[in-house]
């Protein structure tokens, strides 16, 4: 297996890094080789990649997310493939992303780009894309709080609270800004499947 092991400090608060690393439909704006992520349910992601003329389609079940901590997967089918994500406060208003990156390359030209280090230096620049995409904008695209163990959702833990949004697990923001008084409402009520515009996991019906 070959493994890929970068870090970064990005200048937001954990929380939002964090929350925006919950969407993962957005992961083609700042991933390079990721031509689309499909929500399939809480803990599983169906990717298509093209990297190196290379296409290839294949779900991912998420193992764990800790919120503000982690998230961790691993490939279902081939290619091989998992990876840890972890957040690390240095101030109020700055975060330490590691990710860690593990594969089975297949075909000689992935092994030798394994073994020349192009796989280290595209997650390098995949995390500053990322530095920037979230350091650009004044809040996440969404978020999703819920506890994953074991790749399970774990409803029987405490949710973890977040001043920010007022119904955790939906990642439904708290109406503040007087722009979004238009937004439709969210909470307890809404409807469930409306996922997207609640800020949360993205699945299809």
């Amino acid at each position: 297996m070959a493994t890929v092991q970068e870090s970064i400090d990005v200048n937001v608060p954990v929380r939002q890094a964090y929350n925006q690393w919950t969407q993962f439909e957005d992961f083609p704006q700042f991933m390079t080789g990721v031509d689309s992520i499909r929500q399939l349910d809480d803990t599983t992601v169906h990717f298509e990649t093209s990297i190196r003329g290379v296409q290839r389609a294949y779900d991912a079940r998420i193992t764990a997310q800790e919120p503000d901590r982690l998230v961790a997967w691993e490939s279902i089918d081939a290619p091989r493939n998992a990876g840890t994500v972890r957040f690390t406060e240095l101030t109020p208003g700055s975060v330490r992303v590691d990710v860690e990156l593990s594969w089975e390359p297949e075909g000689a030209a992935e092994k030798l780009g394994a073994a020349a280090g192009l796989d280290s230096r595209q997650v390098a620049a995949d995390l500053e894309r990322f530095k920037r995409f979230i350091e650009d904008r004044d809040f996440e695209t969404g978020a999703w709080r819920e506890r994953v163990n074991n790749g399970e959702v774990d409803s029987g833990l405490t949710p973890v609270t977040d001043p920010d949004y007022d119904v955790i697990g939906t990642g439904a923001p708290q109406n503040t800004d007087p722009d979004l008084a238009t937004e439709p409402a969210t909470g307890p009520a809404a409807d469930a499947d409306d996922a997207t515009a609640a800020g949360g996991r993205r699945a299809d019906d």
